[in-house]
């Protein structure tokens, strides 16, 4: 990919050439003979110095990823309320630590299981971080099932039911019928009945929507994906697993 970067990078140069006769780059436009000189000059200084190529498509990466990381922090601005207080979802950590971590995720999604631990560490090590849950199941039924259950027991057990329950669907193996999610409420102190039934109810329904219409705004299109940051303040949108060590990197520059 980043060979075919750097050919499109030396195509973009070469055919710039008459452009940049036409537009006032030289004191004269060029016929055809000074375009194919000019062109011919271009190729050979590019021949010897390649690295020129690779020092454009660097920059060119480097804009982009300025450009989307002022993008993010736009959007993290606009829907602030909805990302770190929105009513609904788990929190956890400090609840009056300095710095927000939100978590998208999907029961079903690996690197949200490789991920989960690095969160708890994060937050353990530093003390001051509070954490958000927000469902988002994006991997098909079974997803779908586990996010409604854990919803369920949040809005009907509270907040050390929920997180007992994240704890159990992060690690499950196979599917997830009403049956072993029956038994899982009991062992959570739910009745089973109840549980099950408000899996299936406007009240959970609404909540996912709600995180799929944020998900959705916030541009993020997969999981993990985590914002981080301060409410009313900075705050970056985080696309993907990082460990432990790269959290508290960004938490230190949110803070400095």
């Amino acid at each position: 990919m980043f060979r075919s970067l750097a050919a499109s990078a030396a195509t973009a140069l070469v055919l710039a050439a008459p452009l940049a006769a036409q537009t006032g780059a030289f004191s004269e436009p060029l016929d055809d003979t000074g375009r194919d000189a000019l062109r011919a000059e271009i190729r050979a200084y590019l021949m010897e110095h390649p690295e020129v190529i690779f020092e454009a498509v660097a920059e060119f990466e480097r804009r982009n990823m300025a450009q989307q990381a002022d993008m993010d922090l736009t959007l993290i601005e606009i829907n602030a309320e909805d990302i770190y207080s929105d009513g609904h979802s788990w929190v956890g950590g400090n609840p009056d630590g300095d710095i927000t971590l939100v978590e998208f995720m999907d029961y079903r999604c690996s690197f949200c299981q490789r991920a989960f631990p690095h969160m708890m560490d994060f937050s353990d090590e530093d003390g001051n971080v509070r954490l958000v849950i927000k469902e988002l199941p994006i991997l098909g039924p079974q997803s779908e099932v586990m996010s409604r259950f854990a919803v369920a027991v949040l809005q009907l057990g509270g907040d050390e039911a929920y997180f007992a329950a994240h704890e159990r669907l992060l690690d499950w193996d196979g599917d997830t019928p009403d049956s072993a999610l029956g038994a899982l409420a009991v062992e959570l102190g739910l009745e089973a009945e109840a549980v099950l039934e408000r899996m299936r109810s406007g009240a959970v329904s609404d909540v996912l929507a709600e995180n799929r219409a944020l998900a959705q705004r916030l541009q993020i299109s997969g999981t993990p994906s985590f914002v981080i940051g301060v409410p009313e303040g900075p705050g970056e949108l985080l696309r993907g697993f990082l460990p432990a060590a790269e959290l508290h990197n960004v938490a230190a520059q949110l803070r400095g």
